[in-house]
C-alpha cells in the first residue's frame, strides 16, 4: 500500500519516464498523486502517482536473510568488533539494493594487498539475464509511456593474492536497473530563420501576406493598393462558428478508437510516445459529409462567401493557440522542452515553439500531431471542393483544369494521410516545438494559401486541349511516383535495415551507429522526396498560366522552403554523424536536383 505523505516530508520520487529515484520534497498530496519538488538544480516540480514516491526510510539496505550468509557464521578473524564492516553511504540519486557477504584472511600489509590486486589477473565469470517490464509511468502531463529494459545481473568475483598471507574472496550479488539519465535539454544557442530580429519580423509578415493574397484573389488578382477595410467588417459569427466547428470535427475524429496505434521516435529521455493514426478515415469521413451536405443542399459555398472572414478567423484562432502554447510551456518541465525553442528569448521561442509535445486530455491527444495533417490539410481539400461547388451552381459546366488540379491536390492530402506514421520521423515532430511557426502554418497558411491555384482557375476559367490536360497529369504523375518512391524506400529502410527486399540497396555506416542509402532514390541527391514535391508543385500552377503573379506563390515559396529546409537538416545531420556525414556528402553530392543543385 502506498505511504501517507504530508507536506513538507522528505522522500524519494520516481523520475517521470525512467527508473531513477530522487531525493525530493512533498508539495502537495490529493487523491492518489503527489507533488513534490526534486532536490536538482532546477527545483523541478512534479506531478506524480503515489506508488512512484516513498519515505526515505524504505530506502534503507537490507542484509541477507540467509543464515548461512550471517556475519556470525565466519570463521575469519575479521569477526572483531573492532573490525566493524562500514557500509558505503548510499547514493544521493541512485539506489541499487546489494547483498554483499565477504570473507577475508588479514594479510601482512593492507597497502600491499591493494596493490597486487590492481596487478593480479582477475577470474571472472558473470551471467547476465535481460527481462523486459511492461510497466506504465504517468508523467506531470498524463502520459502514459512505457519504462525502459530491466536488466538482472548476477556477478561473481574471485581474486588470488599469492603474496598475501590468505585468499580474499568477495561475492556481489546484486539486481542493476538499466537506467536512462536524466537528459536536460540545453540552451538554444544556434537560431534558425535569422534569429530573433528574423523570426519577429516573419511572425508580423506571415499573417499580413495571408490577408494580402485573399483580398487579392476578391479584387481580381491585380496586386494593387486595397481600400481601408475595418476589422469589425472581418469578424463573423458565422465564420466563427465554421471554424471552430471544422477544428471540434476533426478534433472527435482523431479521438475515436480507429486506426493503427504507432509509437513515435524515441525521444532524448529514452522514452517513446504513442499516436494513433487514422487521419485517412477522417478523410473520407469527411469527404463522405461534404457530399451528403451538397445532396442535401445545403448552402456549402457559404465558405467562399465569407472566404475573409474565415481567413481571418483562422489567423486570430492560430495567435491565441500560440500564446496559450507558449504559457503552458512556461511551466512544463525541462525535459518536455524542444532543443530549438529554449533560447530564453520571448520572441524566438514563441515563434518556433518551446514545448515539443503538447498533449491533453491526459495524454490522448497529440496538438501538433493533430494539426499537423488534420483541419488544415484536409480544410484545403475542402475548400477547393466549395469553390468547384460555387462553380457548378454558377456555370453549366465546371473549369476542367480547376478539377484536374482539384484532384492532383487531394490525391497528394490522401497519400500524406495514408502514410500518416512517416511524418512522426521529420524535424516537425521530431525536433521543432509547436509553437506559432506551425500553429499558423498548419491552420491559416496551408488551407488559405494552397488553395489559391484552384480558386484562380475557377475565377479565371483556362481552355486546354486533352493532350495538354494530359502533359499536366504525367507530369504530376512523375513528380509523384518520385515523391512516393523516395519516401517508401527510406522509410522501409529505417524499419529494417536488413530486409532482403532491400538488399540490393547500398548504405554506408556512420559514427552514431546508424547506416545511410547511397544507392536507389537516395543516390541520385540528398533530397529526392523533395524534388518530387517541387515537380507536382509546378504541376498544379502551370494550368494557370504566366499572366498574374499570385498562382505562382505556391511553387516559389515551395522552393524557398524546400532550399532551407535541406540547409537545415544539412546542419542537424552534421552534429549528429560527424565526419560520417562528410563522407556521406562525397558519396552523394547534390541536395535536391541531380547535376544542379
Amino acid at each position: 500500500m502506498p505511504d501517507e505523505h504530508t507536506v513538507g516530508d522528505a522522500v524519494y520520487a520516481k523520475w517521470p519516464q525512467t527508473n531513477l529515484w530522487f531525493h525530493a520534497t512533498v508539495v502537495k498530496s490529493k487523491k492518489g498523486y503527489v507533488t513534490v519538488r526534486f532536490n536538482d538544480e532546477d527545483a523541478t516540480v512534479e506531478t506524480l502517482p503515489d506508488k512512484f514516491v516513498s519515505a526515505e526510510g524504505r530506502f534503507a539496505r537490507s542484509g541477507s536473510k540467509s543464515p548461512g550468509r550471517k556475519r556470525s557464521r565466519s570463521r575469519s578473524r575479521g569477526r572483531s568488533p573492532g573490525r566493524k564492516v562500514k557500509a558505503s553511504p548510499s547514493p544521493v540519486k541512485k539506489t541499487t539494493t546489494s547483498t554483499r557477504t565477504t570473507t577475508s584472511t588479514r594479510s601482512r600489509s593492507r597497502s600491499k594487498t591493494r596493490v597486487m590486486r590492481a596487478e593480479t589477473p582477475t577470474r571472472q565469470s558473470a551471467r547476465i539475464q535481460a527481462k523486459q517490464i511492461a510497466e506504465d509511468v504517468v508523467d506531470a502531463n498524463g502520459l502514459t509511456l512505457r519504462t525502459s529494459t530491466v536488466t538482472s545481473v548476477t556477478t561473481t568475483t574471485t581474486v588470488n593474492n599469492h603474496e598475501a598471507s590468505g585468499t580474499t574472496t568477495t561475492t556481489k550479488t546484486f539486481v542493476a536497473e538499466e537506467l536512462v539519465q536524466k537528459s536536460r535539454v540545453g540552451k538554444t544557442t544556434e537560431k534558425d530563420f535569422g534569429g530573433v530580429i528574423g523570426t519577429f519580423v516573419m511572425t508580423l509578415v506571415m499573417p499580413i501576406f495571408i490577408m494580402h493574397a485573399t483580398f487579392v484573389a476578391n479584387s481580381g488578382w491585380v496586386i494593387k493598393e486595397h481600400k481601408h477595410i475595418a476589422v469589425r467588417d472581418l469578424v463573423d459569427r458565422r465564420a466563427i462558428a465554421i471554424y471552430g466547428g471544422w477544428f471540434v470535427f476533426q478534433a472527435i475524429l482523431a479521438m475515436l478508437p480507429l486506426g493503427r496505434v504507432v509509437e513515435g521516435v524515441t525521444l532524448r529521455n529514452g522514452t517513446k510516445l504513442e499516436y494513433r493514426c487514422n487521419g485517412f478515415i477522417a478523410l473520407l469521413v469527411s469527404l463522405a459529409a461534404f457530399g451528403a451536405a451538397v445532396k442535401l443542399k445545403y448552402p456549402v459555398t457559404i465558405v467562399c462567401d465569407l472566404f475573409p472572414q474565415l481567413v481571418f478567423t483562422g489567423i486570430v484562432f492560430s495567435i491565441v493557440l500560440s500564446v496559450a502554447l507558449y504559457i503552458r510551456a512556461r511551466g512544463c518541465s525541462n525535459a518536455a522542452l524542444a532543443t530549438g525553442g529554449n533560447s530564453g528569448n520571448i520572441i524566438y521561442d514563441f515563434f518556433k515553439g518551446r514545448e515539443l509535445n503538447p498533449r491533453c486530455f491526459g495524454g490522448a491527444f497529440d496538438l501538433k500531431f493533430f494539426c499537423e495533417l488534420r483541419p488544415g490539410l484536409i480544410g484545403w481539400v475542402m475548400v477547393n471542393f466549395c469553390f468547384i461547388s460555387k462553380d457548378c451552381l454558377e456555370n453549366k459546366y465546371p473549369s476542367y483544369a480547376a478539377v484536374l488540379v482539384a484532384v492532383f491536390q487531394l490525391w497528394y492530402v490522401a497519400d500524406a494521410l495514408w502514410f500518416e506514421e512517416a511524418i512522426l520521423t521529420t524535424m516537425d515532430i521530431v525536433h521543432d516545438g509547436f509553437g506559432y511557426m506551425l500553429a499558423l502554418g498548419d491552420l491559416a497558411w496551408v488551407p488559405f494559401l494552397y488553395s489559391l491555384q484552384v480558386r484562380f482557375l475557377i475565377d479565371n476559367p483556362q481552355t486546354y486541349s486533352w493532350y495538354t490536360l494530359t502533359g499536366f497529369f504525367l507530369m504530376n504523375l512523375i513528380g509523384f511516383l518520385i515523391f512516393r518512391g523516395s519516401n517508401s524506400q527510406k522509410d522501409a529502410f529505417r524499419k529494417n535495415p536488413y530486409d532482403p527486399a532491400l538488399a540490393h540497396l547500398e548504405s554506408m555506416p556512420t559514427s552514431a551507429g546508424k547506416r545511410l542509402l547511397v544507392s536507389g532514390w537516395w543516390g541520385m541527391c540528398r533530397h529526392p522526396n523533395y524534388l518530387g514535391d517541387l515537380i507536382m508543385a509546378f504541376a498544379w500552377t502551370l494550368p494557370c498560366g504566366f499572366k498574374f503573379a499570385m498562382p505562382w506563390f505556391y511553387p516559389l515559396y515551395f522552393v524557398v522552403l524546400l532550399v532551407h529546409r535541406a540547409y537545415r537538416d544539412d546542419l542537424f545531420c552534421r552534429k549528429k554523424y560527424g565526419t560520417s556525414w562528410n563522407n556521406y556528402r562525397e558519396r552523394v553530392k547534390y541536395q535536391i536536383i541531380p547535376y544542379v543543385y
